[in-house]
């Protein structure tokens, strides 16, 4: 054996330690750059919630007063009644208040056919209506108010003219899909004489509602014009005009003594319209 020669294992030399920075220059940069952002960061977010802080809870923003609250497109609708909607939010910030839920409550009253809720920054209430339109009057258990034309019972107001027929044989007790049916068998019936003679809506007094299918309507003050269209409606709602001489003789046919200008009362035949006559 060489002494020289090396030996097949070497033995394991000592690793020598290297002494780095523990922060080096970009790395300051970095951890200061982080720093800034999150200072940002937390002193935005304390901005941000003492700002909604103020929206949510600084009286400048609450409902306090009822005059906070206006009232745009009413006629018969009360200021009142609207801000009696409002008044579980009294002292809460505008920004709380559910508008779509108080609007659905608003379009509870009866008058009020469509609602709409807007905030005005930074405290005020603005609330837009549609009314319902009152198509007659409607004659329940002695007491008379309104029905619009989806059959609506509407509270008659205090003020207010108006020029309907007096409608029967519907109730607050029916469905509301069954009163909507009827009166727009009195809408259509309306349009049809309209269609024979303009003004023939004007001299509907009274009608019944009575029968689902059918429309009974009695009609006063008609003219007795040498030539008029007469018209009237089967039970299937189909419409007959024809030429009639109307005069009082052939009123007094049908006539019936009512003790007052020899007023007539007739029903047409296979009709549901019941025409009373007043000859001039």
């Amino acid at each position: 054996m060489v002494a020289d020669e090396e030996p097949k294992y070497l033995r394991r030399q000592k690793p020598v330690e290297i002494k780095r920075r523990k922060f080096s220059r970009q790395a300051w940069k970095t951890y200061l750059r982080l720093t800034m952002w999150t200072a940002v960061g937390l002193a935005g977010a304390g901005a941000a919630y003492q700002c909604g802080r103020f929206l949510l809870t600084s009286p400048q923003m609450a409902l306090l007063h009822p005059d906070q609250i206006s009232l745009e497109g009413n006629h018969y609708v009360t200021l009142e009644s609207v801000r009696k909607v409002f008044l579980r939010d009294r002292g809460t910030s505008v920004l709380r208040i559910p508008l779509a839920e108080r609007r659905r409550q608003l379009e509870t009253i009866s008058w009020v056919e469509q609602a709409a809720v807007r905030r005005v920054l930074p405290n005020r209430i603005q609330v837009e209506i549609t009314e319902r339109t009152p198509i007659a009057f409607l004659r329940e258990a002695g007491d008379l108010s309104l029905v619009d034309a989806h059959g609506v019972i509407l509270e008659r107001p205090l003020e207010g003219d108006f020029h309907f027929p007096v409608v029967t044989g519907i109730s607050r007790e029916m469905l509301l899909e069954d009163r909507q049916q009827r009166m727009r068998q009195l809408s259509k019936f309306i349009q049809e004489i309209g269609s024979v003679r303009r003004d023939a809506a004007d001299e509907v007094s009274e009608v019944d509602l009575s029968d689902a299918r059918d429309v009974r309507a009695t009609l006063t003050a008609l003219r007795t014009n040498r030539h008029q269209k007469q018209a009237r409606t089967d039970r299937r709602r189909s419409l007959f005009i024809s030429e009639t001489a109307i005069s009082p003789e052939s009123i007094r046919p049908w006539s019936m003594s009512s003790g007052r200008g020899g007023r007539g009362q007739g029903a047409l035949s296979r009709s549901i319209c019941v025409l009373v006559a007043k000859p001039l």
